[in-house]
This record gives C-alpha cells, sequence and structure tokens, in this order.
C-alpha cells in the first residue's frame, strides 16, 4: 500500500540545515494496525506527516498502491490524501462553533458528494463511535473522550483506506482511552482500515500488531 524508500527530511534554520528524517525506509501494507514510538524530537511526527502527505519529503520516494506521488503537484496529492486518508489528533481539531453533525460533514463537501449523502454518511460515522444522539452539540457541550470520538467520526465518514492517530489518547483518562483504542481496533479489525498511530505510552502501544520504534530520525 505504502512504500517509503530512503526517506530524508531537512529542515532550514537561518544557514543551519537540520535532517529530521535520515534515509527511512518503511513498508506498510493494507490492514496493518502500526506503532511508531520515540523521544520527543525523534522525528516521528515528521514521518507521520510525510505518510499522511501532509509534507514532502526533501529526498527519497514515496509510493502509494504502485505509484511514486512525492513528485506530483500538491493539488493531486491534495485530492490523493482527502480520498485515501483519515486523521486523529490529540487536539481534535473541532471548530468551536459547529455542531458534531457538520463537523463531520465538513470533509465529505470537499469530495463532490451531494448534500442528502454528506449528511447520511455523517450520521452513520457518529453511530458508529456512539454519538447519535450528540449530532447537534457543539464542542464545549461535550467531554475530552466525546470530542474524541467525533474527530474519529469525522475521520471514517470519508471511508479511509488509512487512518493516523497522532496520540489519540494523549488527552485522556486511562478508562476513556481504553474506549477510544477500542473503537480503532474494531476499525482495523472488522473493516480493515490500516492503523497508524503515534504514541509514547507503552499501554496503548500494545494494541498495535507492528511496532516501529524511532530515533534521532532514524528507525531502530
Amino acid at each position: 500500500m505504502i512504500e517509503l524508500r530512503n526517506i530524508k527530511k531537512v529542515y532550514s534554520l537561518g544557514n543551519q540545515e537540520i535532517e529530521v528524517l535520515k534515509g527511512i525506509n518503511l513498508k506498510i501494507e493494507k490492514g496493518d494496525f502500526i506503532s511508531i514510538m520515540g523521544p520527543s524530537g525523534s522525528g516521528k511526527s515528521t514521518l507521520m506527516n510525510i505518510i499522511g502527505m501532509l509534507d514532502i519529503p526533501s529526498f527519497g520516494e514515496y509510493i502509494f498502491d504502485g505509484k511514486r506521488i512525492d513528485d506530483l503537484g500538491e493539488t493531486r496529492i491534495s485530492k490523493i490524501r482527502a480520498s485515501h486518508v483519515g486523521f486523529v489528533f490529540q487536539s481534535y481539531n473541532l471548530i468551536s462553533r459547529m455542531n458534531v453533525l457538520k463537523q463531520v460533514i465538513l470533509p465529505l463537501s470537499y469530495q463532490g458528494i451531494g448534500k442528502k449523502e454528506r449528511i447520511q454518511r455523517a450520521k452513520e460515522a457518529l453511530k458508529r463511535v456512539g454519538l447519535e444522539t450528540k449530532m447537534y452539540n457543539k464542542p464545549n457541550e461535550l467531554s475530552g473522550g466525546q470530542q474524541q470520538r467525533v474527530s474519529i467520526a469525522r475521520a471514517i465518514a470519508v471511508d479511509p483506506d488509512i487512518i493516523l492517530a497522532d496520540e489519540p489518547t494523549g488527552a485522556l483518562d486511562t478508562q476513556t482511552g481504553i474506549e477510544i483504542m477500542g473503537i480503532l481496533k474494531e476499525l482495523n479489525e472488522k473493516e480493515g482500515k490500516t492503523i497508524i498511530l503515534i504514541t509514547h505510552e507503552p499501554d496503548i502501544d500494545k494494541y498495535a500488531k507492528k511496532h516501529i520504534r524511532i530515533q534521532d530520525g532514524l528507525i531502530l
């Protein structure tokens, strides 16, 4: 599904160049559940951003479904990302003025889907995460766990092949974190979604089937 070949990422800071990723080679197969762990500054978030097509590598090749995409234009990469990748963030990234249903409809609006189908798919996604009774609430009326469920519903509404979860339980209590991980596990096991997870918590890392350790921009 995804193959990274000798991926490097270099940032310029004044006259200094900082190499954050130093030749990453990685294969991600359909249906994988992968965790990425590493200390702060190890390059794991940069790696996640590249896997999710939010950033492009400075060097190396990114292969998606057998086709190289790192040298495509931003418009084409954006279309691939919107169709194939869903994101779940630690901070939820919800819009304060928008109710839950509209939050989940939002990414569907960029895919040329008719209004009736957008609403139906959003409602189905909310039902799958147990929030069908909270559709018209706003984020400040929800608990942290409920807000993260909205984030997951928003990610799965577009029916992505891949879900990238960046510290999805980092702001949650233990029990709520278990519930959120249960949803991701079910998406992987019952629907075949590929899950790629960043975490610093060993108890969360255990949910993954494959484990990647990154340090100083290198996979150990």
